[in-house]
């Protein structure tokens, strides 16, 4: 695996945290009617996330699955899994109520699968990080 693979990963952790952290506080206002409760379980989640994210994403490096789409689906489903896990207890652990918790991961079901998937490809459009065989290859 090069350097550059590494910091393709890291960057595409860092854009996609962004994205998630801002959606997450949106839908845990919107959920709880408390902006503060957003930002507390919105922020929460940044470090659980970017480790729990750079872990899939150095996976998903390893995993043979060459067709662009259903590796896009496929890695945005097993991202979703474990990302609404996270959100799910963390929620909880701040509202101090399972039910929002549930809440809110139901609905991050939906939202962030969708811009998780339109993240992969704007990402699989980006050459940042990638040796020139693979530039070639994908150009």
């Amino acid at each position: 695996m090069s350097k550059v693979s590494y910091k393709r990963h890291l960057a595409k952790t860092f854009t996609w945290r962004a994205v998630g952290t801002l959606d997450t506080i949106l839908l845990s206002w919107l959920i709880t009617g408390n902006p503060l409760t957003g930002l507390k379980i919105g922020f929460s989640e940044v470090i659980t996330k970017l480790i729990l994210y750079y872990v899939h994403e150095r996976v998903w490096f390893k995993i043979n699955v060459r067709e662009s789409r259903k590796r896009h689906i496929i890695k945005t489903i097993s991202w979703r899994i474990i990302g609404t896990l996270d959100t799910v207890m963390l929620s909880w652990l701040i509202s101090g109520n399972p039910l929002t918790g549930l809440k809110i991961g139901v609905l991050e079901v939906i939202t962030k699968m969708l811009l998780y998937y339109l993240h992969e490809r704007t990402w699989y459009k980006i050459n940042f990080g990638l040796s020139e065989r693979t530039r070639k290859a994908n150009g």
